[in-house]
């Protein structure tokens, strides 16, 4: 059955990567790491898969796989900026949905970025939306490299953080040393949604004071009263490629 939405999925790859320099061009099992998101993207319902990238070397390497490519500003401050380019650069209606798929992505399944489009599509009062996954360890919920969420009964997030929430005061008091059962806290994946209108809006905002604390640009979304939908992934979400050490974990894995 054809879905009542459409949707466009936007692949910010920017090449000037601080912890990994050239990142999107880095060969995996004989492709470059754009070329393994893209072809992922390209297995979801939507109907373009566009990569914004700043550079002309990443351009020409998936224009050269058979990629549209739009190019972008080299200023950007984060990859919401840079769909906001891409929406007004190819003058999309206020009420398409764009999907951010990250640039270093290449093992993300086609199926989650069709779940984070329906998501948005159907929650009408949410202006974003993005998936989560349940976290399982003491250490991962601790590590301020995992950004944890906390959502509402109906599915809005309320709130975003490095720390760890929520804090289990009366059992860590006890035995802090593992996960209280009942806990269930969340890992944000990150996935996203979003109206084109409300990508317009985002740009014209000023960082949050939360978003400056935490560095997390999804507070500026909460920051002004927008609704942000999450939901358990419908698939498991491997870790994307960060570091020298995650390229070569990567490499292993698809070599």
């Amino acid at each position: 059955m054809k879905n009542k939405y459409s949707f466009d999925v936007i692949i910010p790859a920017r090449f000037g990567s601080s912890r990994l320099p050239g990142k999107p061009l880095a060969d995996i099992a004989g492709k470059p790491m754009v070329q393994h998101v893209f072809e992922r993207a390209s297995e979801s319902n939507a109907e373009r898969v566009i990569v914004a990238t700043d550079n002309m070397r990443v351009a020409e390497v998936v224009r050269g796989f058979g990629g549209e490519v739009c190019m972008t500003s080299a200023d950007h401050a984060s990859g919401t900026d840079r769909l906001q380019e891409v929406a007004s650069n190819l003058a999309l209606a206020d009420d398409r949905i764009l999907v951010n798929v990250q640039g270093d992505e290449p093992l993300i399944p086609a199926q989650v970025i069709n779940q984070v489009a329906a998501n948005l599509a159907e929650n009408t009062c949410a202006g974003v939306a993005t998936l989560c996954e349940p976290i399982c360890s003491i250490d991962d919920f601790r590590n301020p490299n995992i950004v944890k969420v906390v959502a509402a009964q109906s599915g809005l997030a309320r709130y975003f953080s490095r720390a760890p929430i929520p804090w289990p005061r009366d059992a860590f008091a006890i035995h802090a040393n593992a996960l209280p059962q009942g806990l269930e806290p969340r890992r944000h994946i990150g996935i996203y949604a979003y109206r084109v209108a409300l990508l317009q809006r985002f740009v014209t905002w000023p960082v949050a004071p939360l978003e400056q604390f935490e560095a997390l640009e999804q507070l500026r979304f909460l920051y002004h009263d927008e609704n942000i939908h999450v939901a358990d992934a419908c698939a498991e979400v491997p870790g994307g490629v960060d570091t020298d050490q995650d390229l070569q974990c990567m490499r292993e894995l698809l070599g």
